[in-house]
């Protein structure tokens, strides 16, 4: 996979103990990377990071990206080949209740990210991670290019633009320079789901906790649509784009959307009624409430643009819908009915994606 090299390679990954950031630290454990991650804290309970023991399998600095001086320190004295950042604060309603957090965090924490990276200047690879939220949303139906206007509505959407600012002026100033030995793109992507998610205010998270105890879940917006994604799909964006700029320098300083396929769009109650259909509810409505208590902005459609990824990468999406919710489903019911060792359960899952994407010619299989 991604022609073997991260094999034996040092990976720094910010915001391991999170959602994505964990089935990173699998994906490329299982690779043969040597994995050193950097969170500030476990940010929910139960977690995939402490359910799957990812502590035991990695190296782990417990620090907060907002803090300067101890980025500079891990980056200098691990001088990893390749750097993905995650860390963010991730949820669009804490922003509301926490917005300095929130700006501090995706803001402050990136360039700090950036400017460790900037001092240490050893031969690295870094894959920034920002957000499909970037993106002034306007709502329109084809979907946002690379160079369409950043920019939201609610103070997360405007730390990822802003953080895209940041992004942008330091591989413009520093980066952009032959004396720079930093190699750096974009990846930006949303709407992801899959196993081991517990993050607030998230629709399959609130399904699965509610079914998990055998309640109907509550939902805010059935009709709102989106382009739903299983992890491990920009997770390969992420890491082809990481191994093609390691080869070469022609994607150096570019940002990529990594998404499902176009016509692969779905309202949250469809979603919702697919992934109930492996939890044996005799009757779907059984399985939903709806709620009129909204207390922040949600956009009712958000969809990108990935011709460009598909163009210079060949990438595009693996999964069937129906795929991406049966792994979805199947990964949290044998986590709540304790079937299975859940590290089994991700390998055989990885295992599945990789499968799938080599039968159907996925470049970054070779």
């Amino acid at each position: 996979m991604f022609n073997d090299i991260y094999s034996g390679k040092k990976v720094i990954i910010t915001g391991n103990t999170g959602f994505k950031g964990a089935w990173l630290s699998i994906w490329l454990s299982k690779m043969g990377a040597h994995v050193i991650g950097i969170s500030k804290d476990v940010p929910t309970s139960p977690a995939m990071y402490e359910e799957l023991d990812i502590a035991g399998r990695i190296r782990h600095y417990q620090e907060d990206i907002r803090n300067l001086a101890k980025m500079i320190q891990i980056v200098d004295s691990e001088r990893p080949d390749f750097l993905f950042h995650l860390a963010a604060q991730a949820i669009v309603s804490v922003s509301y209740s926490c917005p300095m957090e929130t700006i501090s965090t995706n803001v402050i924490g990136t360039a700090n990210i950036l400017e460790a990276l900037r001092l240490s200047n050893h031969s690295c690879v870094a894959v920034i991670i920002t957000s499909d939220k970037a993106y002034d949303n306007i709502e329109q139906l084809w979907g946002y290019k690379e160079n369409d206007y950043l920019g939201g509505k609610d103070v997360y959407s405007g730390s990822k633009g802003a953080a895209e600012l940041i992004i942008k002026s330091y591989y413009q100033s520093f980066f952009k320079s032959k004396d720079s030995n930093i190699k750096l793109a974009v990846g930006r992507a949303g709407n992801v789901i899959g196993g081991g998610d517990w993050a607030q205010n998230r629709i399959v998270v609130d399904c699965m906790l509610s079914w998990g105890n055998e309640k109907k879940v509550v939902i805010r917006n059935p009709n709102s649509t989106r382009p739903w994604q299983h992890v491990l799909e920009p997770l390969s964006g992420y890491l082809y784009l990481g191994a093609q700029l390691y080869k070469s320098d022609e994607l150096h300083g570019e940002a990529f959307n990594f998404g499902p396929r176009a016509e692969d769009k779905y309202s949250v109650v469809n979603l919702l009624k697919d992934l109930s259909a492996y939890w044996g509810f005799p009757n779907v409505d059984d399985c939903y409430a709806i709620t009129g208590n909204i207390s922040f902005h949600e956009a009712g459609l958000l969809k990108l643009n990935c011709d460009k990824a598909l163009y210079y990468l060949k990438w595009h999406a693996n999964l069937e819908y129906h795929e991406m919710v049966r792994l979805t489903s199947e990964w949290y019911y044998t986590f709540y009915r304790g079937e299975s060792d859940m590290l089994e359960k991700t390998l055989s899952q990885i295992n599945e994606y990789e499968s799938l994407a080599a039968q159907r010619g996925l470049p970054w299989t070779e």
